[in-house]
This record gives C-alpha cells, sequence and structure tokens, in this order.
C-alpha cells in the first residue's frame, strides 16, 4: 500500500488540472522543481507512471485519468469536512468551484453571487466561464451551468432563469438590402453569420413550427465563435446572426436589430445548475442552491 501524502495528492491534482507544472506551482505558491519531486514521487511510489511529460505540455496517462476522477471529489469532501469544523457548523468557508456558460455566468453574477457573497463572507466563489463542455467531477468543479439539453444524465439538475429563446436577427440596413426570410430555407439564399462551437464544429440554426422542425447548415463566409461578435457583426450589417435573444435585446430595444422569422424561434428549456448524483453535496453549493431557488 502506498504512503503517499496528502500534499502529494493534492500536487497531483492541480498539475493535472492545469496541464502544466509552471501554472500549478504558481496556483499552489511553490517552486516547479519541488511540484516536479513531489509528482515523481507519487508516481515512484505508485509504481506507475500519471503523467506524460515534454517540454511543451503535460498529459494525463490512462493511470493518471483514473486517479484524478477517484480523487477529486474525495479530497473535495475532506475540505469541506476540515472547513466546517474550523468554522463552526452556521459558517459556511472554503472554495466554490463552478463552471458556466457565459450566458450562464452572466445569470448567476446578477441574480446569485450578490446575495450569496453577502451571506457567506468566508466563501469563495470560483466561476469559470467557458465555451466547451467539461466534466466537472474530473476537472475539480462543485457544479456546472449549461442549457439543459446539454447537462448529463448522470447529473441532479436544478433549473433557474426560465425557458430561453434563440432568434435570428438582423440590422434594419441589412433588410432593407438583401430583405427579409419567411422561412428558414430561405436563409440559404442570404449572408449568414456562423457560430463555431468549442468543439471545432459549426453550429447548426434549429427552427420550429407547430409540428414542423428544422435543423441547417447555414451559408455564410463569416464565422464567430462568440455570441457578443454575433451579435456586434449582425449590428454591422454583415449578415443574419443566430443566438440567445438575452445577447441581442439590448440591440433589438435600440433598433439596431429586428427579428426574423420570429414564428419559427419558440422558447426552449433554459439553463441549469447541475452536479455530480455520486457524491456528498458540500454545504457552500447547498446554499448557492437555495438562492437559485429564492430566485424563481
Amino acid at each position: 500500500m502506498s504512503n503517499a501524502s496528502l500534499a502529494d495528492l493534492k500536487a497531483f491534482i492541480q498539475v493535472a488540472q492545469q496541464r502544466s507544472f509552471q501554472k500549478a506551482a504558481d496556483a499552489l505558491g511553490v517552486s516547479r522543481s519541488s511540484l516536479s519531486h513531489a509528482v515523481k514521487g507519487l508516481e515512484q511510489r505508485l509504481g506507475v507512471r500519471l503523467l506524460h511529460r515534454t517540454t511543451r505540455s503535460v498529459a494525463l496517462t490512462e493511470a493518471g485519468e483514473q486517479l484524478l476522477q477517484r480523487l477529486t471529489p474525495l479530497l473535495q469532501d475532506l475540505d469541506d469536512a476540515l472547513d466546517a469544523v474550523s468554522h463552526g457548523p452556521d459558517e459556511l468557508a472554503g472554495t466554490l468551484r463552478i463552471n458556466a456558460s457565459k450566458g450562464g455566468a452572466r445569470w448567476l453574477l446578477e441574480h446569485v453571487a450578490p446575495t450569496f457573497l453577502q451571506r457567506h463572507p468566508h466563501v469563495e466563489l470560483d466561476l469559470v466561464s467557458e465555451g466547451r463542455l467539461v466534466d466537472i467531477v474530473a476537472e475539480g468543479f462543485d457544479a456546472g451551468v449549461r442549457l439543459a439539453e446539454s447537462v448529463p444524465r448522470d447529473m441532479v439538475a436544478v433549473p433557474f432563469g426560465g425557458n430561453v429563446r434563440f432568434v435570428a436577427v438582423a440590422s434594419p440596413a441589412y433588410v432593407a438590402t438583401f430583405g427579409r426570410p419567411g422561412t428558414p430555407d430561405e436563409l440559404r439564399s442570404h449572408r449568414c453569420i456562423r457560430q463555431r462551437m468549442p468543439s471545432g464544429k459549426r453550429y447548426r440554426w434549429e427552427f420550429e413550427r407547430g409540428t414542423q422542425q428544422l435543423t441547417l447548415d447555414v451559408p455564410g463566409a463569416l464565422s464567430l465563435d462568440d455570441n457578443d461578435l454575433l451579435i456586434e457583426a449582425a449590428c454591422a450589417g454583415l449578415g443574419i446572426a443566430y443566438a440567445p435573444q438575452s445577447f441581442a435585446r439590448q440591440a433589438l430595444e435600440t433598433g439596431e436589430l429586428v427579428l426574423l422569422l420570429e414564428d419559427w424561434t419558440p422558447p426552449c428549456p433554459g439553463l441549469c445548475l447541475y452536479y455530480s448524483s455520486y457524491r456528498h453535496v458540500p454545504a457552500p453549493l447547498q446554499a448557492l442552491i437555495a438562492i437559485i431557488r429564492e430566485q424563481g
């Protein structure tokens, strides 16, 4: 049986999550050489290689992946238990890490974070916003925030914020020059601003009216990977954009953009906060969920 220390295990997790010895060393406040020595010592005691190292990158071996997935929730539970004892049963402390889409992060910052930070001043809310859908357990997050359709089936989901609506929008100048599409199929003859997903694939536009459902890979000479940029490009008259209505709301109110194909873009299930159903729910996450439910 290995005599791996808690410090060595935490060092390994930090390197595995950061995919970099230097970034992990900076996060832990130690030297790169001492961190490398700790991980090497852990590998020697376990008798297995955990990391593939090159001069430019760090990657997990199969054994490293397995260890990371098992260790992350266990050490998080340990930290939660120690924080609870050191601060008392009624005072929450520690770090709450949440991975969210940009829209989800905005909603939390506006509706949840002010109340949460006021009620629980000893909890650090670490909110990471990114487009890619990550394995929240393997990467050390307590919870994630995504659209309901993207939540993994083995997770507990807490809906919030109501339904979301994706809309097609264009500037009045674009409509005056190129006309207004009457059906989704007519988009094939328009200039569309396409969206590239974090996976590298282009997002296919989805439309629905009654029992009719269409998914289109629209044409276009411009592709972007951010909803805010899509709206800016549409405002500049560069084409028709398709994005969550919340991102376009201000431009629609000022008249910089107009809605297209309104009867083809009904609301759909919105955002969910989700977390693993296989591990203890830490007290700070329970407190955050309570505030989300207060918001309705």
